[in-house]
């Protein structure tokens, strides 16, 4: 949910308040009791990433993990690596065109 900047326009109280995206804005200071509040208009939402961090393999299942604790310790490549081609591999359609058959001559009347 957002955070929502607030500022009673009686006290000049500024607060926050963390609401749901389809809650209005509030109307009462909840310090002088008021109906004087408005909503200021903030910077916008950041995304925070708080923990030792978020990498593509953290939400994987665990037989993915397993096989790739054994790949890599023998050695081997995962199997997202090896299926890969190489990069020095030439395609098939990069071999010799074929020359088209030639077309029939047109007759001269």
């Amino acid at each position: 949910m957002p955070t929502y900047d607030y500022e009673c326009k009686a006290c000049r109280h500024p607060f926050e308040l963390v609401q749901s995206i389809k809650a209005g804005p509030i109307k009462k200071c909840p310090k002088c009791g008021k109906l004087k509040v408005r909503r200021l208009m903030g910077t916008g939402g950041g995304i925070l990433f708080k923990g030792s961090g978020f990498y593509q393999t953290d939400y994987r299942s665990s037989g993915y993990q397993e096989k790739a604790k054994q790949d890599s310790a023998a050695g081997r490549k995962p199997e997202s690596a090896a299926a890969k081609p190489e990069a020095s591999a030439k395609p098939e359609s990069a071999s010799k065109p074929e020359k088209p058959a030639p077309s029939p001559s047109k007759k001269k009347k």
